[in-house]
């Protein structure tokens, strides 16, 4: 289906941006005009401005369902004593619950794909293309997992075709080095490998992950992955709080993209994700919400502030000798904007996150008549820094409206 986008704002000026067959093929300014001779459907966006749809590199979807569940607790003790116990209880009729529950909350706000981690993973495959956007899920492997599970994934990810007609990717998501023993992270490897798929895992998430792997290891775990030949281009690594600067160099050789989870990490009292040297180092850099039970949303705009917001509270006393132009533009509103689409879209090789002709037509349309988008100094600035997931009007993904605003959802010209 053909859409043309009217009056659109669009880098502070009118635009008429033209979708076919998935993609921008036009983007031209603004006659001013509603007349649309080619365009299947035209939708009048003179009140609203067009940004990148958002790419959440790292979350749980299912986990919406234990929302509030347990809050306020350090990582281990609210893993094994609340959300585990909780887990092993879990029906597929829940996972299908708790996916579609997810698929709603971010397409309203503004994603169009999500990198998740978790099991029934049918289910949340179903709940993606009911709802028509992009996703990457992971086939979850933990230490504790048996032959014959493993057997029966690796049956699945050779048996699986894409119902969603080329929005879905599959990938190996061995959850954590404290949950998956050497030899099984080096299969989770070759795996992924084989079958040309990505790797997905928690890495150095609190300093008890260190520590124990400085124990068991005698180095720390982004070193220690790396001796064991598991870093790549190919993997996405959640968190990243406690990396240092040589680690960080080694992420950055290796070419793997660091998830920066801001709102979970300041929830479970994780640590500061170093900004810093993230960004000395010039790694590969997404967002991420992680999931529901430690956010305690799925809304992506939201990240984006706090990852800005956070970059500028500086403690490290050698901070100051990392940063040459001052701390408040450690993180400006662009760059945070990039973290959240284009890197999370390249991460997993999709031509996507940034509005341009050719590229995947993945963007957001919001409202400009919201108090939050006023005056209108700057746009970019202000759905960075002042908006809400409510002021989302459209959401479309691969050149479709996946979610209109109801306000909106007769917008047609």
């Amino acid at each position: 289906m053909s859409l043309l986008l009217k009056n659109v704002l669009h880098g502070g000026t009118r635009k008429d941006i033209s979708i076919e067959k998935g993609r921008f093929v036009s983007i031209k300014d603004s006659d001013g005009g509603c007349d649309s001779p080619v365009a299947e459907r035209c939708i009048d966006a003179s009140g609203l401005a067009i940004f990148p749809a958002f790419f959440n590199a790292h979350t749980h979807a299912a986990m919406t369902l234990l929302r509030g569940y347990a809050d306020d607790m350090p990582l281990q003790q609210w893993l094994q004593d609340y959300i585990w116990p909780y887990e092993d209880k879990l029906s597929d009729a829940d996972i299908a619950a708790g996916s579609r529950l997810a698929v709603e909350e971010m397409i309203s706000g503004g994603s169009c794909f999500f990198n998740d981690m978790y099991f029934g993973i049918e289910q949340t495959i179903k709940a993606v293309c009911d709802a028509g956007m992009r996703a990457c899920i992971g086939i979850t492997v933990m230490e504790c997992h048996s032959q014959a599970v493993e057997d029966v994934k690796r049956e699945f990810v050779e048996q699986f075709r894409d119902p969603s007609g080329g929005l879905i990717q599959l990938a190996i998501a061995p959850h954590a080095i404290y949950t998956v023993g050497k030899e099984k992270l080096r299969r989770s490897a070759e795996w992924a490998r084989k079958y040309g798929l990505r790797l997905h895992i928690h890495l150095s998430e609190t300093d008890r992950e260190v520590q124990d792997c400085l124990r068991e290891h005698a180095m720390t775990p982004v070193r220690y992955l790396d001796s064991i030949g598991f870093l790549g281009p190919d993997v996405v690594a959640a968190h990243c709080v406690h990396v240092d600067e040589e680690e960080w160099d080694i992420l950055a050789e290796r070419g793997v993209t660091a998830v920066h989870c801001p709102c979970s990490n300041m929830k479970l009292g994780s640590g500061r994700f170093p900004y810093e040297l993230a960004l000395k180092s010039g790694a590969k850099v997404a967002l991420g919400t992680d999931g529901a039970s430690s956010n305690n949303n799925l809304d992506m705009r939201e990240e984006m502030k706090f990852a800005a917001l956070l970059a500028k509270c500086v403690s490290a006393p050698s901070a100051e000798a990392l940063v040459n132009e001052g701390v408040p533009t450690l993180l400006p509103a662009s760059v945070v904007l990039e973290w959240a689409t284009r890197n999370g879209a390249q991460a997993f090789g999709l031509d996507s996150g940034e509005i341009a002709e050719g590229k995947l037509a993945d963007c957001v349309l919001v409202d400009l008549a919201s108090p939050r988008m006023r005056p209108g100094h700057n746009a970019l600035s202000d759905w960075v820094y002042s908006a809400s997931a409510q002021d989302v009007a459209f959401t479309l993904c691969n050149g479709r409206v996946i979610y209109a605003r109801p306000d909106y959802s007769g917008a047609s010209i």
